[in-house]
């Protein structure tokens, strides 16, 4: 999904022309979006796979079908009129789907598109994974692709985290968009889904092994990004987490207004600055004024567990293979674009405090389905919430309740998708 404004005035003069291009999200449509990560890596050593080799991989895409983006003369990307495919900071490949009502659509493209990328991958002697980081390379051997927004991020960001290099260069995941109604809508689909998002993330730990060893979590990954930039990461507000919560799109412009900005762009030209975007709209800076296009690329720069644009972006589960990643949109739908659902969840997670979800976000990385949520192992809830989505499918009578027997079988395991990699670790080290 892509964020736009709707012709809103460029130059901002009023903090509402900044909430606007939330409110310019509410619509009647059900959509999905899937945004999907894929790490490339050499056959013969399992090295990430470097810049140069997976520019040869987006050139074997047929031109007359996908049209090439370049920035400063370097390819970065691909679109075409189901979406894009772009190069993440680590030469990660990611497919954004344009957004569809049927998962039997996203299902039907992103094999396609899965399949055409390990044909060509095994062109030059490379290979797909299926897991949310680098199993051998680490930073330090990944370098940055040539993208003037990584470059800035990557001087930024070091100075706010422990662990920005590892989640931009060395990780992917899955991400999925949802739209909304109204401004109460929205409000309550972000409050539900950033509680839930620590719970469900768990089932969806892929990360294990790291730099050739086992790295004690589930989801390398995950933990990354508690140690990137808390000012922009995490829990969005405690407000969410309130019953009966009075946040609104003013709320969540006020937050991003004091957070800082990493850089400034017009045209080609970047120019850093760590000005709070407040800051920005009252004072200017270097004789420039704040603009609608600034506060996009602001938002899109903020990296909350869930995130609002116009449209609700659900973000936090490692990289899948094929099957569990279409269970991925298949639950969130099935929750999402059901009022009831949302009800049952909330009740449910209603007795639970801010301080648990916390705690939470921080154990699940860890432990994965056995974390838990205050006194309760997640695994009994996770259970309980896809019953709930499952029943919601099932309702709309398009079988796209299937879509989620891949993840029943994880749950009826009681295991995740990293103790299959932590088991074959251990038989190759054995």
């Amino acid at each position: 999904m892509l964020l736009t404004t709707n012709n809103l005035p460029d130059t901002i003069y009023d903090k509402k022309q900044l909430a606007q291009v939330f409110f310019s999200g509410c619509k009647t449509e059900q959509k999905i979006g899937v945004e999907s990560e894929k790490l490339l890596v050499y056959k013969n050593s399992f090295q990430a796979c470097k810049y140069e080799d997976v520019v040869k991989i987006l050139e074997f895409f047929d031109e007359t079908k996908w049209q090439r983006i370049f920035e400063n003369g370097n390819l970065i990307g691909l679109k075409s009129d189901i979406g894009t495919i772009t190069l993440e900071p680590g030469s990660q490949i990611e497919i954004s789907l344009l957004p569809f009502e049927n998962l039997s659509d996203i299902e039907s493209e992103l094999i396609n598109f899965y399949n055409k990328l390990s044909l060509y991958a095994d062109k030059i002697g490379a290979m797909v994974l299926d897991s949310g980081i680098q199993p051998v390379s680490t930073f330090n051997d990944i370098k940055i692709i040539p993208k003037k927004r990584y470059e800035y991020m990557t001087k930024y960001l070091p100075s706010k985290g422990l662990s920005p290099y590892i989640m931009m260069r060395e990780t992917a995941g899955i991400q999925v968009n949802f739209d909304y109604k109204s401004e109460e809508d929205a409000v309550k689909k972000l409050a539900l889904a950033i509680k839930m998002s620590p719970v469900i993330s768990a089932l969806y730990s892929n990360s294990p092994i790291r730099n050739s060893k086992y790295t004690g979590f589930k989801s390398f990954r995950a933990n990354s990004w508690l140690n990137v930039d808390e000012e922009r990461c995490g829990f969005i507000n405690q407000k969410l987490f309130e019953r009966n919560t009075n946040f609104s799109f003013m709320h969540y412009t006020e937050i991003l207004l004091d957070v800082p900005m990493i850089f400034i762009q017009r045209g080609s030209l970047f120019i850093e600055t760590a000005l709070t975007f407040r800051e920005f709209t009252e004072q200017g800076f270097m004789g420039l004024k704040a603009e609608i296009s600034d506060w996009k690329n602001h938002i899109s720069l903020y990296f909350p567990d869930v995130r609002l644009k116009n449209y609700i972006e659900i973000r936090n589960h490692d990289a899948q293979n094929i099957l569990m990643t279409l269970s991925v949109p298949a639950f969130w739908k099935g929750i999402i674009y059901n009022n009831d659902a949302i009800d049952e969840i909330e009740k449910i997670l209603s007795k639970y405090k801010y301080e648990d979800f916390v705690q939470l976000r921080k154990d699940s990385p860890i432990f994965g389905i056995q974390a838990k949520l205050g006194n309760l192992t997640i695994i009994d809830l996770i259970k309980e919430f896809f019953d709930i989505s499952y029943a919601s499918l099932k309702e709309n009578k398009k079988n796209e309740e299937k879509y989620l027997e891949p993840a029943y079988e994880y749950i009826t395991l009681k295991r995740v998708p990293a103790d299959n990699l932590i088991a074959e670790f251990n038989r190759k080290i054995g």
